[in-house]
């Protein structure tokens, strides 16, 4: 199906070609990014150790997450009023901002600027999460899924190639006079810079205005029946219109700018829409029950594993996780195309308690164990995947970068907690029970995925 945006002017203009540049330009800063992020997380904990101790080291990486999640409410209200442009460079800008901050708190040897540091950093990561919702603002419904995981799928070059340009870009600015270990930071810094200027230059038109103005333009050519229905209100005689302030003038000009909305608002999007609350709760659910799982791995594989071999087997484990998470992500996406978004969020949660219980029976057994990791990367795919493509179909198109910006801040959150409280469950009740308590984490997800759907598409049913 090709959507045309219909100008004042009765001129027709084809959304496919913005969609493929926008798709291109996206790919590609997705593996900026995602080197920039990694390659920076990949020593922060030996740099907080150096600092400040191997007590801090876990809390720094905490505030990373913690500072893209909170990075991202007000990184969706600047898309919400301006568009994916401006948001997506601020938030990589951010980023820039907190690399720089942590090279500053290795020279000084300062932990408060080091946590500063560190929080702005998850500009970074809020940046390369944000990116996913913007493939989807003109993507063809019956192709949403597909290319939301295309974009999910790029951060696999950057987060693979990233550790292996660690020790160069030390060595490199240890000759300029940095500390050890801050290198990949400036590195990082750098990267995040390329990339905001790379969209800040490129990415126009941009995509989420551009949608906003197909909304107010008139009605679109007949969907396929598989198409979910539109998220916009009707007006007269069923034609699309954007809701409240993004709606086109009455004298046919410019859609006026929304006012940019706050996170109490996307909470009401969401209570009044089911098919966006299981969104959220599936994503967020992934999420926490992944990191749960995960960062306990390499502390149950160092119960059995002589000090000589952990961090090979630890290595070995953590790739094949990553890989289950990104590697399958377009034939995740192609599944949630092909037979709904749905049906993938409740198989993804059947994935997540399987790869619990494998993990979590595996005993001293690595390969069941890696089984396990693989298995846990897969289901937070599916949830991600689907879980992000359902949400962007779900609300309307002037309300969903607040009610994604919502998405992301709970996700993140509840990562946090998960990574928190992980260390204190295994040292007091074991592995074995870690997996246990997040299998349990998943059951509210399946429940609330089998409750009938409000819409019969297969989309969404």
């Amino acid at each position: 199906m090709t959507t045309h945006l219909t100008a004042p002017t009765g001129t027709r203009t084809d959304v496919a070609p913005i969609q493929r540049r926008t798709l291109r330009l996206l790919f590609a800063t997705q593996i900026i990014g995602g080197i920039g992020v990694t390659i920076g997380i990949s020593v922060g904990a030996l740099l907080a150790q150096r600092i400040a101790g191997a007590a801090v080291a876990g809390l720094t990486q905490s505030a990373a997450v913690v500072g893209g999640a909170l990075l991202a409410v007000p990184i969706t209200r600047v898309m919400s009023g301006y568009g994916r442009r401006p948001g997506l460079v601020l938030a990589y800008l951010t980023g820039a901002v907190g690399g720089v901050l942590v090279v500053a708190a290795a020279a000084a040897r300062s932990v408060p600027l080091l946590f500063v540091g560190m929080l702005l950093f998850g500009g970074g990561s809020a940046a390369n999460l944000q990116a996913r919702y913007a493939a989807v603002d003109l993507a063809d419904p019956t192709r949403r899924g597909r290319q939301l995981s295309l974009i999910v799928w790029a951060t696999t070059i950057g987060a693979v190639a990233a550790p292996n340009f660690a020790a160069l870009a030390d060595a490199t600015t240890g000759r300029w006079g940095l500390p050890a270990l801050a290198g990949p930071f400036a590195f990082s810094a750098v990267a995040f810079v390329l990339a905001a200027v790379v969209l800040f230059a490129l990415l126009r038109p941009d995509p989420l205005l551009t949608a906003r103005r197909l909304a107010a333009a008139g009605p679109p050519p007949p969907a396929d029946a598989d198409a979910p229905p539109s998220s916009a209100p009707t007006g007269p005689a069923g034609v699309p219109v954007a809701p409240g302030p993004a709606t086109a003038s009455a004298s046919g000009g410019p859609a006026a700018r929304p006012r940019a909305a706050g996170l109490r608002s996307a909470w009401r999007t969401v209570r009044q829409r089911p098919a966006a609350r299981l969104a959220i709760v599936a994503v967020a659910v992934g999420h926490l029950v992944m990191i749960a799982v995960m960062a306990m791995t390499p502390v149950r594989l160092g119960e059995y594993h002589h000090d000589a071999d952990v961090l090979r087997v630890v290595g070995i484990v953590l790739s094949l996780h990553i890989a289950g998470m990104y590697a399958f992500a377009p034939v995740v996406g192609w599944l949630t195309d092909r037979i709904g978004r749905r049906p993938v969020i409740l198989a993804a949660a059947g994935v997540l308690l399987a790869a619990c219980a494998v993990a979590g029976t595996a005993g001293h057994h690595t390969g069941p164990l890696s089984v396990g990791l693989v298995l846990l990367g897969l289901g937070w795919s599916g949830t991600m995947v689907a879980g992000s493509t359902l949400l962007s179909e779900s609300v309307p198109v002037a309300e969903r970068p607040t009610v994604q910006g919502l998405s992301d801040l709970t996700m993140g959150l509840a990562g946090a907690v998960a990574g928190a409280a992980s260390g204190f469950v295994m040292q007091v009740a074991g592995y074995p029970v870690l997996t246990l308590l997040a299998a349990v984490a998943v059951t509210p997800l399946v429940a609330l995925a089998l409750r009938p759907a409000a819409t019969g598409t297969p989309q969404t049913k």
